[in-house]
């Protein structure tokens, strides 16, 4: 083992102990590139983290989700506070059959992804629609979460 280590460090070098550190950093990222939730076995694992967009005006909060192949009817959208939780549960099943061939895809998995709002919205004004694989919500802010201006006379 000691035959491995320089005797000399350069400048700018790392440590040894510095080195495995580094090192095992660096063998944990890739396993959780390739074991995370967005890594290429994530989706044997049933993982599915659909996109948000989320977007504000004067008026109101704006959040888009991408849900393909999701059914309106297993979607949850829940207020708590400052926290807006969507959740749900993807399953699709595509069967092609040709003479020669026989096959069957399936995919399935649940979600669920919070994000905090930046102010209060009016809980019973939420709207919501469904149309092409995206979520649309439309969150109203409160009159005090309200961007107000002042004008100021100059004399």
């Amino acid at each position: 083992m000691r035959s491995l280590i320089p005797w000399r460090w350069k400048e700018g070098q790392s440590a040894p102990e510095n080195a495995l550190t580094e090192f095992r950093r660096e063998v944990d990222d890739l396993f959780n590139q390739f074991f995370g939730k967005s890594g290429p076995l994530s989706y044997f694992a049933g993982g599915f983290n659909p996109p948000f967009d989320i977007s504000e005006t004067d008026q109101e909060i704006l959040v888009k989700a991408e849900l393909p192949g999701v059914d309106p009817k297993e979607i949850e959208v829940n207020i708590s506070g400052s926290t807006l939780t969507i959740k749900g549960d993807k399953r699709e099943e595509r069967e092609e059959k040709t003479e020669n061939m026989h096959r069957v895809e399936r995919s399935f998995g649940h979600f669920s992804r919070s994000i905090t709002l930046p102010c209060e919205v009016k809980e019973d004004s939420v709207e919501a629609g469904f149309k092409n694989g995206v979520l649309n919500l439309k969150l109203p802010k409160t009159e005090s979460s309200k961007k107000k201006s002042i004008k100021i006379d100059v004399n």
